[in-house]
């Protein structure tokens, strides 16, 4: 990989650019040296086809030339002021990033105070206000339905946020600090440490605790070894931790499925959730509106306020 950043490579693309630049122009007038008197006849270049179809050596047309100059004439000029000469930024020094940046800049200044404006309300005022639900529902489109869906129910391995399960707390202030600083969720793998057999049994024992289908003898062996391993951050009775994230396992949510085949294999393997941080991206009061439209997704009274 090392090969493709080396000095080499800036020179090798602007060769072939002055190169290319060189050759259009020679052709280009090496190609109009034909000149034709008026009122002589245009001789022939000697091809004929079909026995009387003949190609007549014209000079190239005017306008054509004209095109072909001025074309030639931007590219030099765009190579000067642009970068395309490898490593050359141009005499304007303009980078894609910058651009960005400047374009980025300009339309922050224009419409932070319109986002900011709601930083002084608290989340559930803010849920119930119908211009601000808008402003969410759009920021909420924007940033987070590659995740959570433009729904916002969620996908395996993402967090459905229109119930009231949540792994680190539904409250408004949680689900502000979470947007803000993001979240990584570590479940550590156990398959070695367990074996297959011991697995399946905390496997069963987990679907025990959720009223689910499983098998009675493996579940009472799998206790033990939930109790002295798993409870450590899923609690004894199996209800999670907030504070750290461990989901509730008494429940029928499940963020990856709760099949024996899918638990197995959490267990086994693990699970390993990124949640990004977006207070540097955003800004507080793109988050906090962002807060608010996903609070109100759960909270029905802020629903109905922002209906009405």
């Amino acid at each position: 990989m090392s090969d493709f950043v080396s000095d080499f490579w800036s020179y090798w693309i602007s060769g072939v650019v002055v190169v290319g630049i060189v050759g259009l122009t020679y052709l280009l007038f090496s190609q109009n040296r034909l000149k034709v008197e008026s009122g002589t006849e245009v001789k022939t270049t000697g091809h004929v086809w079909d026995g009387d179809l003949a190609e007549y050596n014209n000079p190239l047309p005017k306008w054509w030339m004209w095109m072909f100059t001025l074309t030639l004439v931007f590219g030099v000029a765009y190579l000067v002021l642009y970068p395309g000469m490898g490593s050359f930024k141009g005499i304007r020094n303009w980078t894609s990033v910058g651009e960005y940046t400047a374009e980025r800049a300009a339309a922050e200044a224009k419409y932070q105070p319109l986002y900011d404006a709601f930083l002084k309300q608290d989340i559930p005022t803010v849920a119930g206000d119908q211009k601000a639900q808008e402003m969410g529902y759009r920021l909420f489109q924007t940033y987070c339905v590659q995740c959570h869906g433009s729904d916002a129910r969620g996908a395996k391995g993402f967090p459905n946020l229109t119930d009231n399960d949540w792994l680190y707390g539904g409250s408004p202030e949680k689900i502000q600090e979470t947007i803000l600083n993001g979240r990584h969720g570590q479940m550590p793998p156990f398959g070695a440490a367990f074996g297959e057999e011991k697995v399946k049994d905390v496997a069963n024992y987990v679907m025990s605790l959720s009223g689910k289908k499983h098998n009675a003898e493996r579940a009472t062996r799998g206790a033990d070894t939930f109790k002295a391993i798993c409870a450590t951050c899923h609690g004894p009775d199996g209800k999670g931790n907030k504070d750290i994230g461990a989901p509730n396992l008494t429940d029928n949510v499940w963020l990856y499925g709760g099949t024996e085949k899918t638990i197995v294999e959490t267990i086994t393997n693990g699970r390993s959730n990124q949640m990004p941080a977006w207070k540097d991206f955003l800004g507080d009061g793109k988050v906090h509106l962002l807060a608010s439209y996903v609070w109100g997704l759960s909270n029905k009274p802020a629903k109905a306020a922002a209906q009405q």
